[in-house]
């Protein structure tokens, strides 16, 4: 992996965090999650997309070939809701969407959300050469909860994503982790 100077580094990892922070707003939605509860458990509903806050920031892949991440923070601003499972992101670039798939080793743990509670999970990828025929040039991470087809759209400025083979990305999608103490 090469290395990029630090005073540089700081300056890339401040411009990325800044934009790619959401306000809860987000850029995408699709279909109506009040109507999709299918992840909830004992630990009440499913969380729902519109009911929480969701932030980015990056650790960008300074080169092609490099390792990059992107790491969520999810906040829930409603009642106690449930996480259970992996979160879902696609990778968008024009009209090619690509399922990042869930890390092989890891496991999901259930987790009961608190209102002001936060967790994070974390997208690893493996950037590719621009214009490069085995890459994939990203425009935007769409982020769904368990069991919920609704997403919240992330603007993607980190470079082109290697693609391993047909429709799979060099990526892969950590589960959920408790957030602050």
């Amino acid at each position: 992996m090469r290395a990029i100077a630090p005073v540089a580094a700081v300056a890339v990892a401040a411009a990325l965090v800044l934009t790619a922070c959401d306000d809860g707003g987000g850029t995408g939605s699709s279909g109506d999650s009040r109507t999709d509860d299918r992840g909830a458990g004992r630990g009440g509903a499913a969380c729902r997309i519109d009911e929480v806050g969701i932030e980015a920031a990056a650790s960008a892949a300074p080169a092609a070939g490099d390792t990059g991440t992107v790491s969520f923070t999810v906040t829930n601003r409603g009642a106690a809701c449930t996480l259970d499972g992996f979160p879902a992101v696609t990778l968008a670039a024009g009209g090619t969407s690509v399922k990042v798939p869930a890390e092989q080793a890891a496991q999901a743990q259930k987790l009961t959300l608190a209102e002001d509670a936060a967790v994070s999970f974390t997208l690893t990828y493996v950037r590719g050469e621009a214009g490069g025929e085995r890459s994939l040039a990203v425009k935007s991470a769409e982020v769904a909860l368990p069991g919920a087809s609704d997403t919240r759209g992330f603007p993607w400025s980190y470079g082109e994503v290697v693609l391993k083979g047909e429709g799979l990305p060099d990526a892969s999608v950590g589960p959920f982790q408790q957030a602050g103490d």
